[in-house]
């Protein structure tokens, strides 16, 4: 049996190009987050049922990743093992955006009345390319990942590099993202996308699309072009390609029935505590910017103060970004300061419970001073103003410590199991998607039952991050100094 040839590591510059890719990546979901849900409701989605739209991350992220990361380590492509995934990752972008940003306008074509409140075959055109985006965003980010991990072929200074390279990148996409998501003269640039059947605010949508395939495909292309990626060689030749197919299947589900049979306690109560911190967290990115627009701002739906509010909501977003950036690069000092990481994770998902707990107060102030003076609609006080900002600014610090500690306990933990890493992880990624999945389901019903808004979701998401705090301290034990010294080296995680 012939084995691989052992890489060298790869120079910094082929790192820092395949890390860039993360920038393009971020730069659209930061979009979906910022602009997908208020978009989706000015095609005539009722508030409580837009969340059903988003089960498609949790889905997709559940199916696709470890199928797409899988695949690719066993494929033989001329092209590489990577490089195969990303360029069809990068066209799928392309097309679902174009989908996304045209969804009015070929709904309008296809027979929709713009004078209707709900426009169906729109709503049809946006869904279709909403999955296709997010399946194609998880087979971007997995074989990113992997191919950095190749390039830096086992050497842990450049595997550190790496890691921190991909996590800046993110950073800077998310910026990049919400900022243009903020500014509401973008579709100035590109005239063209504003139509009858496409206000100001899905033109502005369009324009920020734009950049986002640029940004990503300009990325791509200097990927594909610079980085070699070498033929993978299997260590043996099956017979034909159905034996190949059945035998890559049949390991795939092999690897992932080891990895859940070998999972000790410890992981067991890690997935438990993730699990309920991503109820809160996925009901703050569900409703955020729509809580701008709506509680905040005082608009409805598709008038000017709902969208000042969303734009002032991605402006938050954006502020929530740079302290995420900050505060990833004191996770390890915070952690020994708190005495170990998983107390940091306890006390930081406190602050989270208390601000998404703010967020009433925030409201029911912004509602009462528009009471006494109307002309506050849309434009709220200064006060007003700053306490929502400051509940964006300050959530970038738990996020922080949610992106990067629950990913280095599961390597911690699970180094024993029997599986690789990369499969350990992933299933620390169920524990993420299936709360995501049974929110999507709940949230627009269980705001709906409590007489619409998003208070409702957020003290929801309040209670959930109280008790993942509690469940911290209780059922996670504490890893071992020299462990938790490898925190600063693994991969900051990602929401998808």
């Amino acid at each position: 049996m012939e084995e691989q040839p052992k890489r060298k590591p790869s120079p910094l510059r082929k790192i820092v190009a395949v890390s860039s890719i993360a920038a393009g990546i971020q730069f659209g979901w930061a979009l979906q987050l910022s602009l997908l849900t208020p978009y989706v409701q000015t095609l005539g989605v009722p508030h409580a049922w837009a969340s059903f739209i988003w089960l498609c991350g949790p889905i997709s992220g559940l199916l696709v990743q470890p199928i797409v990361g899988y695949s690719s380590d066993h494929c033989k492509s001329p092209f590489g093992r990577r490089r195969p995934f990303i360029l069809a990752g990068a066209l799928a972008v392309a097309v679902a955006i174009i989908l996304i940003g045209y969804a009015a306008d070929i709904g309008h074509l296809a027979g929709d009345d713009i004078t209707q409140k709900t426009r169906p075959r729109a709503v049809a055109i946006f869904v279709i390319g909403f999955w296709i985006l997010d399946v194609a965003n998880n087979m971007l980010q997995g074989p990113c990942r992997a191919f950095l991990g190749d390039l830096a072929a086992g050497d842990q200074q450049k595997t550190r590099i790496a890691n921190a390279l991909f996590s800046f990148f993110m950073a800077v996409g998310n910026v990049l993202g919400y900022a243009a998501g903020s500014y509401d003269n973008l579709h100035k640039i590109f005239p063209f996308t504003e139509t009858e059947a496409c206000n100001v605010f899905c033109a502005n949508l369009k324009s920020c699309f734009f950049f986002s395939i640029i940004l990503l495909l300009a990325l791509c292309i200097i990927v594909l072009a610079c980085v070699n990626d070498p033929q993978f060689t299997p260590p043996y030749e099956e017979t034909n390609a159905e034996e190949a197919e059945n035998s890559h299947f049949s390991c795939f589900c092999g690897e992932l029935c080891i990895a859940f049979k070998g999972l000790k306690k410890p992981m067991w109560m890690l997935m438990l505590v993730t699990a309920v911190t991503w109820i809160a967290w996925f009901l703050y990115v569900l409703f955020d910017t729509d809580w701008m627009g709506r509680e905040v701002y005082g608009g409805e739906v598709g008038e000017k103060a709902y969208n000042a509010g969303v734009h002032a909501g991605s402006l938050g977003l954006m502020l929530n970004s740079v302290v995420l950036a900050v505060a990833s690069l004191g996770v390890e000092p915070l952690g020994r300061l708190v005495g170990g990481v998983k107390w940091l994770w306890a006390i930081v998902n406190v602050i989270l419970a208390v601000c998404m707990a703010m967020t009433v107060p925030i409201a029911k102030i912004a509602q009462h001073q528009r009471a006494l003076n109307p002309a506050l609609i849309g434009n709220p006080s200064m006060d007003v103003k700053v306490g929502a900002l400051a509940f964006f600014c300050v959530l970038g610090i738990p996020l922080a410590v949610t992106y990067s500690v629950p990913f280095a306990l599961a390597s911690i933990y699970s180094s024993n199991s029997g599986a690789g890493q990369g499969l350990s992880l992933g299933l620390l990624n169920v524990a993420i998607v299936v709360p995501q999945m049974i929110v999507s389901a709940i949230s627009g019903p269980w705001d709906a039952w409590f007489g619409g808004g998003n208070l409702p979701a957020f003290v929801l998401g309040a209670v959930a991050a109280a008790i993942s705090a509690i469940l911290a301290v209780v059922v996670l034990p504490n890893p071992k100094k020299k462990d938790e010294a490898r925190i600063p080296s693994l991969s900051m995680g990602s929401f998808h």
